[in-house]
């Protein structure tokens, strides 16, 4: 290694949220660097998710996801509309099946507006007809804030936020270590030019390698770090013309949000994710899932064609709570008071809102780790 780099702020982590805190710390005046292991930014997490801009529904109130959510929604849409990132807000429905699944609508509802998504309506199977005449369901609720993005403009739009305001990404960095000093933290970081880094701050958003960098840290108290499970979620397109025009949710399943329509920019369809809960990181998606998926989907769409979904991509969400721990589990973020270290700050569990939430956990962060 050669000689010791100081500086202000680092940032472990090029996906969507450690962008967003970066971005949010250069603001502020920090001097940031963002630390991205990867040739690109946003390469994993950030771009095998559904690009969703989530009204706040599901969460329970009072938890951080729906706080967060609620507030980063509006916030997205500000900054999308003033930056002109490609957007649509174009509603979704949550549809249920049959009679039974009703009572959730109604659950789901009040959950709604006690988050503050004050927007959301229940409508009968002959509404859902006349909006979307290719989905059936005994009910629906409506969302009409809910929307879809382009996440890489949003990413790019981070970037150049915080290149305006002194702050730097540099690419291919992985952080291999590093150890808590009295008011500092040293981090080792790889590469083609391994360096050595002592930061006033250093905030670890490494997403699913969160984990694994606060396991690293020479100093630091191992029960601040949660438990840890990942649930891989795959993706199907679909290779015929798309049914809805708004995005169509079943009633959630057990760690999502089950078999969901979703729409890109260009209106074509994709279904995903589903849940399996597995080990190891792997990103390959077995056609076989898709006799499942056929069938989860004919629940809402009865006429989605034999031999139309095709394999497109999986995701893993990095999840503090696994599939017997009982309930959704929320965002972690820690900052120095609860590390138990003045220049350390980490975030756990950031899947889903987590692209939504962005804007609003980058100022969480913000003012957690004021000194």
């Amino acid at each position: 290694m050669g000689e010791v780099l100081t500086l202000d702020c680092a940032v472990i982590g090029g996906g969507v949220v450690g962008l967003a805190v970066a971005r949010e710390m250069a603001i502020a005046g920090r001097e940031v660097v963002l630390l991205e292991a990867e040739p690109m930014t946003g390469s994993i997490t950030s771009s095998r998710n559904s690009e969703v801009i989530h009204a706040g529904l599901y969460y329970p109130t009072g938890s951080l996801k729906a706080e967060l959510c609620v507030a980063g929604k509006e916030k997205l849409y500000d900054y999308c509309r003033d930056r002109h990132i490609p957007h649509k807000r174009c509603g979704k429905l949550v549809v249920a099946s049959n009679e039974a699944e009703v009572a959730y609508l109604e659950k789901l509802l009040k959950q709604a507006q006690a988050n503050g998504v004050d927007d959301c309506r229940l409508i009968d199977g002959a509404e859902l007809a006349r909006l979307e005449p290719q989905i059936t369901g005994f009910a629906a609720l409506v969302s009409p804030s809910t929307g879809i993005i382009d996440s890489h403009g949003l990413m790019e739009a981070y970037i150049a936020d915080i290149e305006a305001h002194g702050g730097s990404v540099v690419l291919n960095s992985p952080v291999l270590g590093g150890e808590l000093l009295s008011d500092t933290v040293r981090l080792s970081v790889g590469g083609r030019d391994p360096v050595e880094i002592e930061a006033n701050l250093v905030v670890n958003s490494a997403g699913l390698s969160a984990w694994a960098i606060s396991e690293s840290m020479i100093g630091l108290d191992r029960r601040t770090i949660p438990e840890r499970h990942y649930a891989k979620g795959c993706y199907f397109s679909l290779t015929a013309r798309a049914p809805a025009e708004r995005l169509i949710y079943p009633v959630p399943e057990t760690g999502g949000l089950g078999v969901h329509l979703t729409l890109d920019l260009a209106g074509q369809a994709r279904f995903g994710p589903d849940v399996e809960w597995v080990e190891t990181i792997d990103y390959d998606v077995d056609p076989r899932r898709a006799d499942k998926f056929y069938g989860a989907i004919r629940r809402y769409w009865p006429n989605l064609p034999d031999g139309a979904l095709q394999p497109a991509y999986a995701g893993m969400r990095p999840k503090i709570v696994g599939p017997n721990g009982g309930g959704v589990g929320d965002f972690i973020i820690q900052g120095p008071e609860t590390t138990g270290h003045p220049a350390y700050a980490a975030l756990y569990g950031i899947e889903s809102p987590g692209l939504t939430a962005s804007m609003a956990i980058a100022e969480r962060v913000e003012r957690l780790t004021l000194r």
